[in-house]
C-alpha cells in the first residue's frame, strides 16, 4: 500500500500542480496579476476587470467546477472579458492543478 502512496504523490496531481505557476505567469498574470489580485498590465483596460483571486469573496461564490469551466472554455463563454482565450487543450489534471494554484491566492482570514 506505501507503494501505490508514493507512486500516486510523484505522479499525480503533486507533479502537476508544479507547473502551474509557470503556465499561470505565461497565461494569466497579465491580466489577473502576478499575486491574482486582478491588477495586471492589461487589467485597467479591461471590462469586465479580471478576477481577483485574493479576494476570499470571489472563492465563496465559486466552485471548482466554475473556475474549470472558465479555464477550458475562456472568458467569453461564461460572460467574462473575451480577452481570456480558452485552455481547450489543457487536460483536466492540468486545469484541476491551475485550479489548486490559484486558491493559494486566496486571502488567510
Amino acid at each position: 500500500m506505501s507503494r501505490l502512496l508514493i507512486i500516486f504523490f510523484l505522479g499525480g496531481p503533486a507533479s502537476a500542480h508544479a507547473d502551474a505557476p509557470s503556465d499561470y505567469a505565461a497565461q494569466c498574470a497579465v491580466c489577473h496579476g502576478a499575486a491574482g489580485n486582478g491588477d495586471g498590465p492589461a487589467a485597467s483596460s479591461m471590462s469586465p476587470k479580471p478576477a481577483n483571486f485574493q479576494d476570499s469573496a470571489f472563492w465563496s461564490t465559486r466552485t471548482d467546477a466554475q473556475i474549470k469551466t472558465v479555464i477550458k472554455s475562456g472568458g467569453l463563454a461564461v460572460g467574462k472579458s473575451p480577452l481570456m482565450p480558452p485552455a481547450s487543450d489543457w487536460t483536466d489534471n492540468r486545469i484541476g492543478a491551475m485550479v489548486a494554484y490559484l486558491k493559494t491566492f486566496k486571502e488567510t482570514q
